[in-house]
């Protein structure tokens, strides 16, 4: 059975930074393409990274030069490094895969990071 599992997230200041990780459990990352979004309040789900097989990243422009992504094979785990954090980047985090889809179509329950300013 494939799980996601995120954790790291928290209420920081704005300029600050967290780290968020998503732990896969059931298939061995660079198998599926993953992903990290995000969900504000009244907002629709956006995303802001996209990891390739190979653990390449692309990043939404709202976040590029701001957040990096990477993954721990040994871990099997998914990071998301986040720094010089704004307000506007308040949201639900996800981690989600793609699994012999086009689409991401397994999803992590979350967490939340709250930015005040």
């Amino acid at each position: 059975q494939v799980q996601l599992m995120e954790s790291g997230g928290g209420s920081v200041q704005a300029g600050g930074s967290l780290r968020l990780s998503c732990t896969v459990s059931g298939y061995p990352l660079g198998k599926y393409r993953m992903g990290w979004f995000r969900q504000a309040p009244g907002m629709e789900r956006e995303g802001v990274a996209w990891i390739g097989r190979d653990g390449s990243p692309t990043y939404a422009d709202s976040v590029k030069g701001r957040f990096t992504g990477s993954q721990d094979n040994a871990k099997n785990t998914l990071y998301l490094q986040m720094n010089s954090l704004k307000p506007e980047d308040t949201a639900r985090y996800y981690c989600a895969a793609s699994l012999y889809s086009i689409t991401y179509n397994t999803w992590g329950q979350g967490t939340q990071v709250t930015v005040s300013s």
